[in-house]
């Protein structure tokens, strides 16, 4: 498939390959293993400033520095952000981003650390994006769309360039997150170009599918606002570049739950020794789903950053776990009397799980007078250990509820 941007992404590599990182290209024998096939993790959250975005800050920058010499300005939630103000700093410009109020304080901190001016306005990224574009007029400002512009596209492309270098025309996939589309749309040209054969395969968080509705309906739509774990790609309108790109080169689309991505966060730290942030993770969250092919086939998940939120991993780890099988809470009724709790905490304890924390109640208003009930958080093994478990204490006589953690 000829594009004529695949072009100006060899020559945004050429522009930009100084200042990033040619971030490893990880062979996962853990993922390869469990899904028969040769799984490779693009690994973006290693990447200057942790996230991907930088390439196509610093690309746009570079080409349009005459421009940016009054002054830069963008919207993001953290990612591109952090992006166009390192490449502000790295020459000397002036920049201001405008950030949704609710932003990572993390992402907050990082992109003042590069000297940019800070304004957080609006609920999403949506509301600052508007914001921020009336200020550029206004200001006679440079504005850097994170995803609706050429120069980002194609600099987000450079990916593409990275991998197949490495992997020449051995790739069947590549799965790439998608918001705003800017990163699958530099992605999808440069691997088409190379080789037509490699599906690019998109995944969004269910929660904003954006673009995955605006695809289905072949028209741009705008979602509801709702709040997810994948911040990094929660976009809710997407914009004419990047759709009309991405109905030319996505072959496969797909959504994934928030627990979902929960549960892929978890999965890395415990066996890549990766911290990466909910829009990274969303393409394992789609591989740990088995919608996609993978025996014999060469597939790259594309790990596009890194910087999650400190205050929500801790969340994070346990919706993850609750999602592996690995944490449940039961509540279980009891008769009033000295010793019923000692029972049925050996019985769990028997049954191998592990008793995280308990409340005692004697005093709801559908227990009987002689009746209490616990509710446990319980750590588990999996699906068939949390069974066994709750198959053995009904046969104990007990009653069980289960409730969300």
């Amino acid at each position: 498939m000829y594009s004529p941007y695949f072009k100006e992404i060899v020559k945004a590599y050429n522009r930009i390959n100084k200042y990033i990182n040619n971030t490893p290209l990880y062979y996962s024998h853990k993922l390869s293993n469990l899904f028969s096939g040769n799984i490779y993790l693009k690994l973006e959250n290693l990447q200057r400033t942790g996230s991907f975005k930088i390439r196509g800050a610093l690309n746009c920058i570079l080409k349009n520095y005459e421009l940016c010499k009054r002054g830069i300005i963008t919207a993001s939630a953290g990612n591109h952000a952090q992006g166009v103000a390192f490449g502000a700093q790295l020459l000397n410009v002036k920049s201001t981003i405008v950030m949704p109020k609710f932003s990572p304080l993390t992402k907050i901190n990082n992109t003042k650390e590069y000297g940019a001016n800070i304004i957080l306005y609006g609920n999403n990224y949506n509301e600052a994006s508007v914001f921020a574009e009336e200020l550029a007029k206004k200001e006679n400002l440079f504005f850097i769309h994170p995803f609706n512009n050429i120069d980002v596209i194609t600099g987000q492309g450079t990916i593409a360039l990275e991998i197949l270098e490495k992997l020449k025309n051995c790739v069947d996939s590549i799965i790439v997150p998608v918001g705003g589309g800017g990163l699958i749309s530099g992605i999808g040209i440069y691997s088409k170009q190379v080789n037509n054969n490699i599906k690019i395969i998109g995944v969004q968080t269910e929660r904003v599918p954006s673009m995955y509705e605006s695809l289905k309906k072949d028209k741009i739509i705008t979602v509801n606002n709702a709040k997810t774990i994948a911040d990094g790609i929660s976009v809710h309108k997407v914009e004419e570049n990047t759709f009309n790109i991405c109905k030319n080169i996505i072959d496969q689309f797909y959504l994934v739950k928030d627990s979902e991505i929960a549960r892929s966060i978890l999965f890395l730290i415990e066996n890549s020794k990766l911290i990466v942030e909910g829009a990274a993770a969303t393409t394992l969250a789609l591989l740990l789903k088995n919608n996609i092919h993978t025996k014999n086939k060469n597939i790259v998940l594309i790990i596009s950053g890194g910087n999650i939120d400190v205050n929500l991993i801790d969340r994070i780890i346990n919706k993850g776990l609750v999602a592996s099988h690995r944490l449940i809470r039961i509540t279980v009724k009891l008769k009033d009397t000295p010793g019923s709790l000692y029972k049925i905490a050996k019985l769990i304890g028997d049954n191998g799980a592990n008793i995280l924390d308990l409340r005692h109640y004697r005093s709801d208003i559908d227990l009987d007078i002689d009746e209490s009930k616990v509710t446990f958080d319980l750590e588990t093994k999996g699906k068939k250990h949390i069974e066994l478990l709750i198959e053995n204490i009904n046969n104990a006589g007990y009653e069980v509820f289960f409730s969300e953690l």
